[in-house]
């Protein structure tokens, strides 16, 4: 089973992922996972890509490309996977292809998790975070709320709103979303792979609806 997930940030992408690693025993392809990864083994995509983590920045779509064929082309190719986050791009969709294709592989589906824009926004900002780098706790208005208004229940410290965690920050990284996205999920849709999923209830809700969208593109 090979499966691409896409969905904006917090549609969760990564409790699904997780979740169909154990269940199905597939390796998990996350970018970031895959990026330190990259830069551990001093490859080249590695040392190309550190610099420009270290200083906050988006590696480049060819960067992101090569890392990716290393990891295929090394000795641990992952025959099965999951993966979270990768392809963000069309043209990461395309060279994917490319590579699997040499690779003798090819995707089950993308299973693209749905959630409104508006649902995204009171998932992030409602998260708020310990600043005690001792403690580093999160919480959330909603869903997981501190005891105590506004004070973290493990030390006590004041919670605040990260900078990325803000409304207009959470609209704008949506706004590169779609525009990144659109393409890609075109591109699958012309091969018939994508299967919609509807990620705004619970997460084991979710998890089922991911089931049934692989077991009607296996069948």
């Amino acid at each position: 089973m090979r499966i691409v997930l896409v969905g904006p940030p917090g549609s969760g992408k990564g409790t699904q992922a997780e979740r169909l690693v154990a269940a199905f025993g597939l390796a998990y392809i996350g970018t970031g996972v895959m990026l330190r990864d990259a830069i551990a083994r001093g490859t080249d995509a590695g040392r190309l890509i550190e610099p420009l983590l270290k200083q906050g920045r988006y590696a480049p779509d060819p960067l992101v490309n090569e890392a990716v064929a290393e990891l295929f082309r090394g000795p641990g190719r992952p025959a099965c996977f999951v993966t979270d986050g990768y392809p963000r791009t069309y043209s990461q969709a395309v060279a994917f292809d490319a590579l699997l294709k040499q690779q003798y592989l090819s995707l089950d589906a993308v299973v693209n998790l749905v959630v409104p824009d508006d649902e995204v926004v009171r998932r992030i900002s409602g998260r708020r975070c310990c600043p005690n780098p001792a403690c580093g706790a999160c919480f959330h208005l909603a869903f997981r709320p501190p005891q105590v208004a506004d004070r973290c229940d493990r030390c006590g410290g004041p919670l605040v709103t990260r900078d990325d965690d803000r409304e207009d920050t959470v609209r704008r990284r949506l706004a590169v979303y779609h525009e990144n996205t659109g393409g890609l999920l075109a591109h699958y849709r012309k091969q018939k792979l994508v299967r919609d999923v509807d990620a705004t209830a619970a997460a084991d809700a979710v998890f089922e609806g991911v089931i049934a969208a692989i077991s009607c593109r296996a069948a």
